[in-house]
């Protein structure tokens, strides 16, 4: 396979036409065809399921008990689940070695769902951090009403993501290519310089920029939790185990994204004449990047892994939640008032 092909780029990236044609790589590693999408089925699965209670958990909760966090946190799980769940189409498209039957209305649906649960789990995460900040500077309750002051700004990242995200919809498209496969990728006879920017643009608004936001903000949280919460000890552990959770999210979105971006960036760089790589390094991109993509598609089910082990509030709800409900007892009058009526049955016999 050309390395054109073994590209698939599922987000701005072009498919490097001009590289392309002066480096042809070797095939794909046949491995993949198998391996990939039964990655992209178990981070559907996993994703699914664990997306889901965060939502019933999060949402369903008692609203006088939700914390500030959790509207950001049942955010970031809605776009995740609305990600996954196209899951089965890309694992479909990769086994069919890339050949894409699901025509072009869902090539650009599932394209422009998959750039927008990264635009909106990188702008959701900045805004938890910098929400979290503001919150412990202030010194205000872990458990503040989270509903009334996060709907303006959780809007504003919905708006923006879902704009920052319009060109996989604009210019994705299911198009003829080679050995009679139809791609879903951008569409072709594009600049190679305007499809580097595009890459290039994707990356830092979606990962550079919300990751020094979330470094810059948690800077601040550590001096704010050692300066303001050390008289109260209760409040402070509560709090620390919070910024914990914040910290390990952080941690796994910067972990599952870097590798997909990196390559991202080199192949957009090479493919605007920008950095010459020599084409054995190429083909490896090419060979690496959907691992790559699949590494960024897992932080989608690895969240609600981190509530589980990092938050014992969340698995309280959670228990809560899928406790079985038992019958209820009938009221106290009623059963005494019963066990007397029997404990009257033998003296009315005597009597008759």
């Amino acid at each position: 396979m050309e390395y054109a092909e073994a590209e698939a780029d599922y987000y701005y990236g072009e498919e490097g036409n001009e590289t392309g044609e002066a480096c042809e790589g070797p095939a794909d590693w046949e491995a993949s065809f198998a391996l990939l999408p039964a990655l992209y089925m178990l981070v559907f699965v996993l994703g699914l399921a664990g997306n889901a209670l965060v939502l019933l958990t999060v949402w369903r909760g008692p609203r006088a008990r939700r914390r500030s966090a959790d509207a950001y946190i049942g955010n970031l799980a809605l776009a995740d689940l609305a990600f996954v769940a196209t899951l089965p189409l890309w694992a479909a498209y990769t086994a069919l070695r890339f050949h894409w039957p699901f025509g072009a209305a869902l090539c650009k649906l599932s394209s422009y769902l998959a750039l927008l649960n990264m635009f909106a789990s990188a702008f959701c995460l900045g805004g938890l951090s910098a929400e979290r900040c503001r919150a412990v500077a202030r010194a205000a309750p872990p458990r503040a009403a989270a509903a009334p002051s996060a709907l303006g700004p959780l809007a504003a990242l919905w708006a923006a993501a879902a704009a920052a995200a319009l060109p996989a919809l604009l210019l994705r498209e299911a198009r003829r290519g080679p050995r009679n496969r139809t791609l879903c990728d951008v569409a072709a006879g594009g600049a190679a310089a305007r499809a580097a920017a595009l890459s290039l643009g994707s990356t830092a608004l979606g990962f550079a920029a919300p990751l020094l936001l979330m470094a810059a903000c948690y800077c601040a949280l550590g001096a704010a939790v050692r300066r303001h919460l050390r008289p109260r000890r209760a409040e402070a552990a509560a709090r620390r185990r919070l910024l914990r959770l914040l910290a390990a999210l952080v941690g796994v979105f910067a972990g599952c994204w870097l590798p997909f971006h990196l390559l991202k960036s080199l192949f957009a760089l090479a493919a605007a004449g920008l950095l010459e790589l020599p084409c054995a390094l190429l083909a490896l991109i090419a060979r690496l990047h959907p691992y790559a993509t699949c590494l960024a598609y897992l932080n989608s089910c690895l969240n609600p892994l981190l509530y589980a082990f990092l938050d014992g509030r969340f698995r309280a709800q959670c228990r809560l939640l899928l406790r079985p409900r038992r019958p209820r007892r009938p009221p106290a009058a009623a059963s005494l008032s019963g066990a007397t009526q029997r404990s009257e049955l033998p003296s009315a016999a005597t009597k008759v």
